[in-house]
């Protein structure tokens, strides 16, 4: 069905000010939020993570993202390829982008590591401009639709542009610290042909801290974890904790917006829970984001992951502690 709002929306607004798509499970594949988890392993690796928000609503947005990863150790780096797809299902907008990562192993003193990284990506949207339909494209008097239009503004169905990236994370083996800053470039993402709309640059910090419940063992604890996330006028913060037991993973955390842009916004926004479980190299998630504002019946929003590492390296000396 052809949709005058839409091509409203997009043009007299600035043109889709995006936003970075958000993983609830930033704790589970911490690849989704820095890229100097790059080869942090000192291994291979490699993994995906779904995501579907709002399935209840005819507005809904599926997300999926992809990544793999090696270690060199002659070259003292992490090397690795990530791709992100977003899709929203209502207004067929698509956004892919596919970024090459490299991270450098610092180590600082004997407990603790530092790993800068740098992504170069090049990232592609499409809004499907084909199903617009303009005004003077209408003859109410014979019901026939024209296929052309005399509107002069010059619609591009697809972009491309050039992102850069960095990221940087400090640990040791009981504590992680993060810091990434997307889009440093602000690239034009402007769907109009003269138009330039800079895409908002995205700062996120992140982190977690380990507190072993049995003395010696990896096995039995509970992680504290906080994700800060600021992009143009949106903010959010996710703050909760992980229990670890063995192969098992409980994780609960809410998402908050501290800073309203709105009188009516609210300040919690869901409560986040999740579940993981290891096998041999494997490992598993699923989180579920459950609405507590006055949105209405959206069906929440789910996450499924999957990653594995092919040294089963998970607890390898010195590297990040994550589950």
């Amino acid at each position: 069905m052809k949709r005058i709002a839409f091509f409203l929306m997009v043009t007299v607004t600035g043109l889709v000010k995006a936003q970075d798509p958000i993983f609830s499970q930033f704790f589970m594949i911490p690849e989704t939020v820095n890229t100097s988890f790059t080869g942090s392993s000192e291994g291979t690796k490699a993994g995906i993570i779904h995501k579907v928000q709002w399935p209840g609503l005819d507005f809904s947005i599926n997300t999926q993202f992809a990544y793999a990863s090696n270690w060199f150790e002659e070259m003292n780096s992490g090397i690795g390829i990530s791709f992100l797809n977003h899709k929203e299902t209502q207004t067929r907008y698509n956004f892919s982008q596919f970024n090459v990562n490299y991270a450098y192993r610092v180590k600082v003193t004997d407990k603790w590591t530092f790993r800068p990284s740098l992504s170069l990506g090049v990232g592609s949207k499409d809004f499907g401009f084909q199903n617009l339909l303009l005004e003077d494209q209408i003859n109410i008097v014979s019901g026939v639709i024209n296929t052309n239009s005399i509107d002069p503004i010059d619609l591009q169905r697809n972009l491309l542009f050039f992102d850069t990236s960095v990221s940087f994370l400090a640990h040791n083996d009981k504590t992680w610290i993060g810091l990434t800053l997307r889009h440093l470039n602000k690239p034009n993402i402007s769907f109009v042909g003269e138009g330039n709309n800079a895409l908002d640059m995205f700062m996120s910090f992140h982190g977690a801290i380990e507190f072993p419940l049995e003395k010696g063992s990896d096995d039995h604890s509970v992680f504290l974890l906080t994700n800060a996330m600021v992009q143009g006028k949106y903010n959010r913060v996710d703050v909760g904790g992980q229990y670890v037991y063995d192969r098992f993973s409980f994780a609960l955390l809410a998402a908050t917006t501290p800073f309203a842009n709105d009188p009516n916004s609210h300040f919690l926004t869901s409560i986040n829970a999740g579940v993981g479980f290891k096998y041999e190299g494997f490992k598993f998630g699923y989180s579920y984001d459950f609405n507590v504002t006055n949105i209405g019946r959206t069906g929440g929003i789910f996450e499924l992951s999957i990653s594995y590492d092919f040294d089963n390296n998970y607890d390898c000396d010195g590297c990040p502690n994550y589950y």
